[in-house]
């Protein structure tokens, strides 16, 4: 038997055969027997192929996965549209006369090693994007078509590294698992597996005598057995058929009340990106929707949204809810997420840059039409608004006077608003240590730990070098966070909870003692985290909160 570790993506069981998957590289004549024009032609045709190949992928990713993770196939589309990757390409065929395949193949590997050498993360994110579509197009170029990487038995993938379309397209029936040697926990391609509830490992230093093998991929303890002897084998297939009972008794779960055995009640939310995801929201069983993340919006968008355009998300949304409490998180662009149109600067450290709150109040215009938009749509539902990258008091009275502002418009015209209750992300240091007197200008505070963690431990989250030190769990964060609930619940506020720690069950408890009202997750966690909540007996005596 050998044993191989690396980094678990997803808690799960897979049990199969080795598929190892190799991409070939695909071999192109460099100089065309057709002159540049023709060439052009070629390309232009395989680009606008791939952009329809793309489309099909982010309906099945739409799917599948919902609309904040299909979004990367719209991301690729627009980069099919790049003016610099298209110039790049045509400046190749015509000065060197040389073929398409060629032209983009180079330009692909030129731009990826561009992108993989900048400090910006999101940035360095695009380098795998651009080599994924570049090989697309060759691929079409040469007749090769998508390939299959699984083939026709059910089996665990192994592969260097896989593209977001190369997870996407992979049949979910075959899928058993899979395991990379790169990759960050941050990836699309991780966020995908989880979102499609698939046991992962990246990280893992593989050896292509592997292929075929059976083997048994262990997310809980973050290591792949290759040929394992009888006695763990039949021990971990017990395990997966507790994990598959355990999946079928969540389901008894719902409308049941988020209660711990000694009476602690706590709400139990969901985030989404889109108004694609309520549909995800509601077959969990969530009691309301935390954290509407309205940047998607924009980035799903070539130009800023328009007031009508947001209104009907915003509005569709409420009313699918029926009256359950949706909380919109206001414009939160800038650092890994950007938007061409908005025309931002590179900075040399975007995560402490011109982002979120600081735009909105710096570009009034577009944060009146967003604040517009979702007072509007407050006339249909229970809705909240929360406004992100807080530091001072300042910042949210001026965010308030801009709301207040639209508020008296949409009357003075005659429009419908609602009752808005207003909230803060509380997710750096300085927002933590003004809690106080920040609590006395909103009615809720909710905790975004993933950025908290971060700007804490002064590690960049998205950086897979730092991986090894990057600890959501170090007491200096958990401080905060009771900080933070105290502070909230001392000047009438509630306190929730949107970031990812939100779902470790090791913390819930912990949670809990600390006093906080409500824990935001991703929709397929609602449940699991409601079976730990109501086992939870908080009468006990406990060392667990700091």
């Amino acid at each position: 038997m050998q044993v191989a570790t690396g980094r678990s993506i997803l808690n799960g069981i897979a049990i199969g055969p080795l598929r190892i998957y190799q991409k070939k590289e695909t071999q192109t004549a460099q100089t065309s027997t057709l002159t540049p024009a023709e060439e052009l032609e070629r390309f232009e045709s395989a680009r606008l192929a791939a952009q329809k190949q793309l489309g099909g992928l982010y309906d099945k990713a739409l799917e599948e996965v919902g609309e904040e993770n299909a979004a990367i196939f719209e991301i690729h589309q627009m980069m099919l549209d790049d003016d610099d990757y298209l110039d790049a390409v045509k400046n190749i065929i015509e000065t060197q006369s040389a073929t398409a395949e060629y032209a983009v193949t180079t330009t692909g590997e030129n731009f990826s090693a561009t992108f993989a050498a900048m400090d910006d993360a999101y940035m360095q994110a695009r380098s795998v994007d651009v080599k994924d579509i570049s090989g697309r197009v060759v691929n079409i170029l040469t007749g090769q078509g998508d390939k299959d990487l699984l083939g026709e038995e059910a089996a665990i993938l192994v592969a260097d590294d896989l593209t977001p379309s190369e997870t996407v397209q992979l049949d979910k029936s075959k899928l058993l698992g899979f395991i990379t040697r790169h990759g960050s926990s941050n990836s699309h391609t991780a966020i995908l597996a989880r979102t499609m509830n698939i046991p992962a490992l990246i990280g893992v230093d593989f050896n292509d005598s592997w292929d075929g093998k059976l083997a048994v991929l262990d997310g809980y303890n973050h290591c792949v057995y290759v040929e394992p002897a009888a006695e763990l084998l039949a021990a971990m297939e017990e395990k997966r058929k507790e994990d598959l009972k355990q999946e079928a008794l969540l389901q008894g779960l719902k409308k049941k009340p988020n209660v711990t055995l000694d009476g602690k009640e706590i709400k139990v939310y969901a985030n989404i990106g889109n108004v694609g995801d309520v549909g995800l929201v509601l077959q969990n069983d969530a009691q309301g929707i935390g954290l509407f993340r309205s940047e998607f919006i924009y980035l799903d968008s070539k130009d800023f949204p328009s007031e009508d355009a947001q209104f009907a998300i915003y509005k569709r949304v409420a009313e699918t809810m029926a009256g359950k409490k949706v909380i919109i998180r206001t414009l939160d662009i800038g650092a890994d997420k950007q938007a061409d149109y908005f025309g931002l600067d590179k900075e040399e450290n975007p995560a402490l840059g011109y982002r979120a709150i600081r735009i909105c109040l710096t570009r009034r215009e577009i944060f009146k039409t967003q604040l517009r938009a979702i007072l509007r749509a407050s006339a249909f539902g229970t809705i909240s608004i929360m406004f992100p990258m807080i530091i001072s008091v300042r910042e949210v009275r001026d965010a308030k006077d801009v709301l207040e502002e639209c508020r008296k418009e949409l009357l003075a015209q005659g429009t419908a608003v609602g009752e808005v209750e207003i909230g803060i992300m509380i997710e750096t240091p300085a927002a933590v240590m003004m809690a106080e007197e920040l609590a006395e200008e909103v009615q809720f505070f909710s905790l975004g730990t993933n950025d908290l963690t971060q700007y804490t431990l002064a590690i960049d989250r998205q950086n897979p070098k730092l991986d090894a030190f990057y600890d959501p769990h170090h007491p200096a964060v958990l401080r905060m966070i009771r900080h933070a609930v105290e502070a909230g619940h001392r000047h009438g506020c509630w306190v929730g909870i949107c970031g990812e720690l939100g779902a470790d069950a090791t913390l819930t408890e912990t949670f809990l003692r600390m006093g906080v009202d409500e824990l935001s997750v991703s929709p397929p966690a609602v449940l699991p985290l409601r079976k730990v909540i109501r086992g939870l007996d908080l009468s006990k005596p406990s060392h667990k909160i700091l």
